[in-house]
């Protein structure tokens, strides 16, 4: 249990300050310009607390604790991200007038890289942390 926890912080902190750089510095421009009128000027903070919460506990669930290293870590966590964020940005690309093509390329290869990260790092972060306890 300590270690699901350990993992879930380290994967959640990760994964929100590698969100929120991407969508709150890099790409926040980009975004606009691409899809317009479809975005919020603020975003609503209850669902993105339980899109992030819930897309971690996946991370945790299905990668981040079956990992038996790094490596496995990162190409299952890369595979998660490919899978969720395509599902995400195609069925926007298939439903929603006015959802960018480029948007969906950049968006879900930004899923398959922060997620693979995230769930490293958790994995790290867990790893390290349960060896060390006594």
């Amino acid at each position: 249990m300590k270690k699901a926890l350990i993992a879930y912080v380290a994967t959640l902190v990760m994964f929100l300050l590698l969100d929120g750089l991407w969508l709150g510095v890099l790409m926040a421009p980009t975004y606009r310009e691409l899809l317009g009128s479809l975005m919020l000027e603020k975003p609503l903070l209850v669902p993105a607390a339980v899109f992030y919460c819930l897309y971690v506990f996946g991370c945790v669930v299905f990668v981040v604790l079956p990992a038996m290293s790094w490596q496995r870590a990162a190409k299952m966590g890369a595979l998660l991200g490919l899978v969720a964020y395509g599902t995400y940005d195609l069925t926007n690309l298939a439903t929603l007038r006015g959802w960018s093509g480029q948007v969906t390329l950049m968006d879900w290869a930004w899923g398959v890289v922060a997620t693979a990260i995230a769930c490293t790092v958790g994995f790290f972060v867990a790893t390290r942390f349960i060896r060390s306890d006594p």
